[in-house]
């Protein structure tokens, strides 16, 4: 699974989680996300290697996950939700990284799909080594 994906996982299960319904939340993620956006596989397999395409179907694609995660509301970053899951289910040697990164990031992006790209993008920069495909 993607970054997003991977992601999702940390705010919506506990750490005892398994690697099966991991797998079947990133499945679903993309399969819900992909039908609406059109985004190709290639692309979004990119985005866990912080291959950011400038591509408008990828992009949406990003918004559509991060919503569904909670981590963005109508193209605005809802960082407290997302840093309170992080907190709370993940080992803190994670965590703290996944944290600041999240701190860094810009809000201030009006389009809702440009602005789940930008913070992507800002999260791979800020954060590469737990960035995970």
């Amino acid at each position: 699974p993607a970054y997003l994906e991977w992601l999702a996982f940390i705010l919506w299960y506990k750490i005892d989680c398994s690697v099966d319904q991991m797998a079947k939340t990133s499945a679903m993620m993309r399969a819900v996300c992909n039908r609406k956006h059109k985004a190709s596989e290639q692309l979004v397999d990119g985005l866990g290697r912080g291959e950011f395409a400038d591509n408008k179907d990828l992009k949406c694609y990003a918004n559509c996950v991060l919503e569904m995660m909670q981590a963005m509301k109508k193209g605005k970053i809802t960082a407290d939700n997302a840093i309170k899951q992080i907190e709370l289910l993940i080992p803190s040697g994670i965590a703290e990284p996944t944290v600041r990164a999240f701190s860094l990031c810009p809000n201030d992006i009006k389009n809702p799909c440009e602005a789940a790209y930008a913070l992507l993008k800002c999260l791979h920069a800020n954060n590469p080594k737990y960035f995970f495909a």
